[in-house]
């Protein structure tokens, strides 16, 4: 209701003249806020004369949904908002570290934290933003990360190897340990499917010992090596198929055969040849059998296959040796870490190709050259400004803006 000279929100007082146009006059039954005229915001409360009846509202804002990426919406009579999952941050949880993604060349980002990525770089490329390229003639795999993602590269599928194969290769370990863990060497397959019966080859290390599986359709074949030599820098595995019966011969022990179960004698795979690991980081998406947990850690190289006995033999991908595409891979025995200085006690981390600063506390930033506010998330300790308040960092300590209805030191006292 408007009278000349003033603005009246809700219903006119009963003084007032006011033209009736039908029956009684009812005032406005709701809530009333952002309130303009002309452009000009007016602060309902603040700004008015007088006024009866008028209490908080109380919209159950949360019933809305108004949270974003799994954020938990909270509301009291005053104020609500959204309590964000780790990597989110904004009033409804909308922004990413990765939202404005600073890697370059295809690469993975991975927000590190609220404020940092990391980039793992896709094959061929290097340091913090995946800026720099690099020449792999012996690629080095790291297994898998922190972040959960493997280290691998994947060439196009290997015609003709249903009846008749053999592989070459050659592999050097990170460390001793890495030879104890379950790790993948190479795999090709009927991957993403799961099942008992998906055809599958797959070669990796257990416990110190050269695992090779395969699968016709009609049961898993195994061949288990005796313990490695870890005095050896390289090993050297040659492994074949033809028809069901399976051989495996690594160093200097003594060849080994399988015949595998069933009647089928034929491998049909669709999937791309993955060697190091695979591009999912969940081991429960290739076919069961002898699955592996972790990518290879350590490097592999002179890879060669053929599919017949009369063929020489050649390095796999089209054109041969070149991958489809690959992620966190180095040049084995180079590290990129010689290329980037942390700085703050920060330490790098590389995992292949992929390198970044791990920060000491109160630093962050691609080098840790920035520092931590107070007020952020990363900070230790927090800050004690209850959630729904404002942190604003002071010179010594910071201070907290406290919403409508609530005061105390940290916005603690309604």
């Amino acid at each position: 209701q408007i009278k000349f000279g003033s603005v009246f929100l809700g219903k006119v007082p009963v003084h007032e003249e006011v033209h009736q146009c039908a029956g009684q006059i009812y005032g406005y039954k709701g809530c009333i806020r952002d309130f303009q005229v002309n452009h000009k915001e007016l602060f309902i409360i603040d700004e008015a004369l007088e006024g009866r009846n008028v209490e908080n509202c109380n919209v159950p804002i949360c019933d809305y949904h108004p949270c974003r990426n799994g954020g938990t919406c909270t509301s009291d009579e005053e104020n609500w908002y959204c309590e964000c999952p780790k990597l989110y941050t904004g009033k409804l949880c909308q922004f990413a570290t990765c939202d404005k993604n600073p890697c370059g060349n295809g690469a993975t980002c991975f927000p590190k934290s609220r404020r940092d990525a990391v980039c793992l770089c896709p094959y061929g490329r290097s340091g913090i933003l995946c800026s720099e390229a690099i020449n792999i003639t012996q690629p080095s795999f790291s297994g898998t990360d922190v972040f959960g993602y493997t280290s691998f590269l994947a060439y196009s599928t290997i015609p003709n190897i249903t009846f008749y194969y053999e592989f070459r290769l050659k592999f050097w370990l990170a460390n001793h340990h890495s030879a104890l863990q379950d790790n993948l060497i190479f795999f090709t397959g009927q991957k993403g499917r799961g099942l008992n019966g998906d055809d599958f080859l797959e070669l990796g290390l257990r416990n110190g010992r050269v695992v090779y599986s395969y699968n016709l359709g009609s049961g898993t074949a195994t061949i288990i090596s005796k313990p490695l030599d870890l005095t050896l820098n390289v090993h050297v595995i040659h492994l074949g198929r033809n028809l069901q019966k399976g051989w495996l011969k690594v160093d200097d022990q003594k060849n080994k055969t399988v015949t595998s179960p069933g009647r089928l004698v034929g491998l049909n795979v669709f999937s791309q040849f993955y060697l190091g690991g695979y591009r999912e980081y969940t081991p429960e998406l290739l076919p069961k059998g002898p699955r592996f947990k972790n990518g290879f850690q350590g490097c592999v190289f002179d890879v060669q296959v053929r599919t017949s006995l009369h063929q020489g033999f050649k390095s796999p991908g089209t054109p041969e040796g070149h991958p489809n595409s690959g992620r966190s891979v180095g040049q084995c025995k180079d590290s990129p870490c010689s290329l980037i200085k942390c700085r703050n006690g920060g330490k790098c981390i590389e995992s292949g190709s992929t390198v970044y600063c791990d920060c000491l506390t109160g630093w962050k930033g691609a080098f840790c050259t920035e520092t931590v506010s107070v007020c952020e998330p990363e900070h230790d300790p927090p800050h004690l400004c209850q959630q729904g308040s404002t942190c604003v960092p002071l010179p010594s300590g910071y201070t907290c803006h406290c919403p409508l209805g609530t005061t105390g030191t940290y916005c603690e006292q309604g």
